[in-house]
């Protein structure tokens, strides 16, 4: 059964190209927003915190700081409505999921940057 449902995911699913990330990247993420009869793009820009899942049920979750107030967004990586996702700083992270990352503050929530 797994793999007829692995088999249906790979032929009929589309895949999206976007570039190599994974926790402790600064990445914006650009995606639609329908409003009604409007359309129109949207950004969120922040820290991916951990990637989850394999194939089309992959997702990704971001955090941002609004004011003083944490923001979290999980995202699919097969969402139609997203246009493109670009890695802004490549962070230097000892694991694949960062929720410490949620209780740092100052200087302690600073991710080493490592250069490209």
């Amino acid at each position: 059964m797994n793999s007829l449902v692995k088999f249906v995911q790979d032929e009929f699913v589309s895949r999206k190209d976007f570039p190599k990330f994974g926790a402790g990247d600064t990445i914006t993420v650009y995606y639609e927003i329908r409003e009604g009869e409007k359309v129109r793009t949207q950004f969120f820009r922040g820290v991916v915190l951990q990637r989850k899942g394999t194939g089309s049920s992959e997702t990704f979750t971001i955090r941002k700081m609004s004011g003083i107030v944490g923001v979290e967004r999980i995202f699919p990586v097969n969402l139609p409505a997203l246009q493109k996702v670009e890695v802004n700083k490549k962070g230097k992270v000892r694991r694949a999921r960062i929720f410490y990352f949620r209780g740092l503050t100052g200087k302690k929530a600073r991710i080493k940057e490592v250069r490209r």
